[in-house]
């Protein structure tokens, strides 16, 4: 392939997101505001207006500094890319540091730098997002301290663990041959299942205070959950979520024997105990149908696919030179294909979005339908209302728009399949013995 050619494709590829990315974010703005003044009659019962139309102002305001976002970052891209940001950065690097550090280690500070822009770039939008959008909507309960504390701490965290991975990858790239991708993707397989297992004892703790569920009477009726799911946990803990944020949630984290069940205070403060019942059961679904599993195995295919991609595209002069890289002659590309990659990949995969997002809704319903025999699904019915109304998510999404970013079904398609598993119950209940 030419470089000329390669450029034009990624043009193409570059104004073709943009344009749907906008084209998606309009047509949300259009049919979340279309909707705003009736609340569905669905939930005409269960919401009331004046929660339908924030949560409307919310979504609308997401989508549009997540319009922002993105035109910056397509701006950073273009800025590394086609106007030669990332060649003057790896030349400037290699003047100040090629004479001081081996070239690995010149490499490495390369990636660091261009995430530390990146980084740079991102800071406004998270802090606006935070400060501005989220305290608008009464979901803010950060302070500015805390927030910089938080962004020292994931710094440092990046460093320690990131650094050496990449150290590690680069190092692949340069002296293991052919296969270096090969090899690269077992080093990042045994990572990320290093962090799985040191996150919820060594890393969450640093951010938050995690605390055994004290309500006994609530702690018998998971214990009986769990029980009847043939489910082990090595606790249940309580997150302080409200010291950042109004929102609500619950998760599962660890491995084997040594997973956790965590809520967020804010969720408990929120739900019933039937209700908090039937919220983990759906949790419990996803693991009793390996849906966790299967993400991280899935995850792990795409990783291998992705590298073996790489390990073929570093080898090619267009690659690097139709975005703006004149290659080394010595062969020390490795960061610099392996930061082009990350840049462009992003592009030809968007168009993917929706088969994505349509597995993992898959796995919602699959959750749901679990939870429905496992609780009772009006309490399922009833959290998720409240949750909807607690995060302000909208009940009126583009469906279009929804294919391709949403990950859980959207709220009146979810609650209907619970509406009729709820039904079924209640006339099973009703068959004489």
């Amino acid at each position: 392939m030419s470089t000329t050619l390669f450029t034009s494709i990624f043009i193409a590829a570059l104004v073709l997101s943009v344009m749907v990315r906008l084209w998606l974010a309009a047509r949300q703005t259009r049919h979340v505001l279309a909707h705003r003044s009736t609340v569905p009659a669905r939930f005409a019962e269960r919401v009331a207006l004046v929660a339908h139309q924030k949560a409307a102002d919310y979504t609308i305001a997401k989508t549009s500094l997540g319009v922002l976002e993105m035109m910056a970052g397509m701006v950073l891209l273009i800025a590394l890319t086609l106007m030669g940001g990332l060649q003057a950065l790896h030349t400037l690097l290699r003047e100040l540091l090629g004479n001081v550090l081996p070239g690995l280690w010149v490499q490495v500070a390369l990636v660091m730098v261009v995430v530390f822009l990146s980084s740079l770039i991102d800071l406004p939008f998270s802090l606006y997002r935070q400060f501005k959008l989220e305290a608008r909507f009464g979901f803010n309960t950060m302070t500015l301290r805390l927030f910089f504390a938080d962004m020292a701490k994931g710094t440092v965290i990046g460093l320690v663990l990131g650094v050496p991975l990449l150290a590690a990858v680069l190092a692949l790239m340069a002296a293991a041959g052919p296969l270096w991708w090969l090899y690269a993707w077992g080093v990042w397989v045994s990572f990320n299942l290093v962090v799985l297992v040191l996150y919820p004892t060594v890393i969450a703790p640093l951010f938050n205070k995690f605390e055994p569920l004290a309500d006994d009477s609530l702690r018998e009726r998971i214990d009986a959950l769990l029980a009847r799911c043939g489910f082990t946990a090595k606790g249940v803990f309580v997150m302080d979520g409200s010291k950042r944020s109004a929102h609500g949630n619950a998760y599962f984290t660890g491995f084997g024997a040594a997973k956790r069940i965590v809520f967020f205070d804010t969720l408990l403060a929120r739900l019933t105990p039937t209700e908090i019942e039937a919220v983990l059961a759906h949790e419990l679904g996803h693991f009793k149908k390996r849906h966790i599993f299967k993400r991280i195995a899935w995850s792990f295919a795409l990783s291998l696919a992705g590298l073996a991609l790489l390990g073929w595209l570093a080898q090619q002069t267009w690659f690097y030179t139709g975005l703006g890289v004149e290659p080394l002659l010595d062969g020390a590309n490795g960061a610099t294909a392996l930061i082009l990659f990350m840049f462009v990949l992003p592009l030809f995969t968007f168009p993917l979005a929706p088969l994505s997002s349509r597995a993992s809704r898959k796995h919602e319903y699959e959750a749901d339908a679990f939870a429905a025999q496992q609780a009772n699904p009006d309490d399922l019915v009833q959290a998720l209302v409240k949750l909807y109304q607690d995060n302000a998510a909208t009940l009126t999404p583009d469906p279009i728009h929804s294919v391709f970013y949403d990950s859980h079904p959207p709220a009146s398609l979810r609650i209907s399949r619970l509406d009729a598993a709820s039904a079924s119950h209640s006339a099973a209940r009703l068959v004489p013995q």
